[in-house]
């Protein structure tokens, strides 16, 4: 029995309940990982959606670290272009369009309420959008490539230690979104079980494990941080 719909296999599954047998693993991993899969790429539509209103909301940067947004959108360019390049089916890495997508608009909005901006700022996004669109289109050597790639888990890993240090040092986590954490620290350990079900490079699979740490100890940090400004908030009413 074949039924396939986006490269999910459903014809296995759905074969061994019309016999009344529950389907091995051989034929349920595969789906639920493209299902996952897929779920994350939906999910990444809106990730950074709550954090965007937040700022708009509040008109305020407050406690964010710019240097750690824009280490993201390095990140996120380098490894959707290696994904791209690579060949792997989109639901093994969709989500890092919409990632960067919302992340260069993440950007824009906190270089809008830091003004004014220095010309160093100005330089790195025309550095940025001068260098983007060659890495994208994968027109680099291959060996550089390579080593781009490999770069891009200490990017993530120097993008999240500034916002972290910041969160310590003000305890505080200021105008961070509870929900954009939630889900990037939930994106990452699903990202991990599909990986090793796509048969990803380790590589890819080492980033989404770097990604459950930090965006663990970020999502920590809320919880830690933001409980004891609610009980003042009370008090004070």
């Amino acid at each position: 029995m074949k039924m396939e719909i986006l490269g999910m296999d459903f014809g296995c599954a759905l074969g061994s309940l019309s016999d009344g047998k529950f389907p091995d693993k051989d034929c349920l991993l595969p789906l639920i990982s493209k299902l996952l899969g897929y779920c994350i790429v939906a999910a990444s539509t809106i990730v950074k959606l709550p954090q965007i209103l937040k700022i708009l909301k509040h008109g305020s940067v407050r406690g964010l670290s710019v240097a750690a947004f824009e280490l993201e959108v390095v990140g996120y360019t380098i490894a959707l272009s290696y994904c791209l390049h690579k060949g792997l089916p989109f639901s093994a890495y969709g989500e890092l369009a919409f990632l960067l997508i919302q992340a260069i608009i993440l950007i824009a909005i906190i270089y809008y309420y830091s003004q004014p901006m220095g010309m160093k700022t100005w330089i790195r996004a025309l550095i940025y959008c001068g260098i983007a669109p060659t890495i994208l289109a994968g027109q680099i050597d291959p060996v550089l490539f390579e080593a781009l790639y490999a770069s891009q888990h200490a990017i993530f890993f120097f993008a999240r230690v500034p916002q972290i240090w910041e969160n310590y040092s003000n305890k505080s986590t200021g105008e961070l979104s509870f929900l954009t954490s939630f889900m990037n620290f939930g994106g990452s350990i699903v990202r991990v079980f599909t990986s090793f079900q796509e048969k990803a490079p380790t590589s890819v699979i080492l980033g989404s494990m770097i990604g459950i740490v930090l965006n663990g100890t970020i999502l920590s940090q809320i919880l830690l941080y933001q409980k004891p400004q609610a009980k003042k908030g009370k008090k004070a009413e």
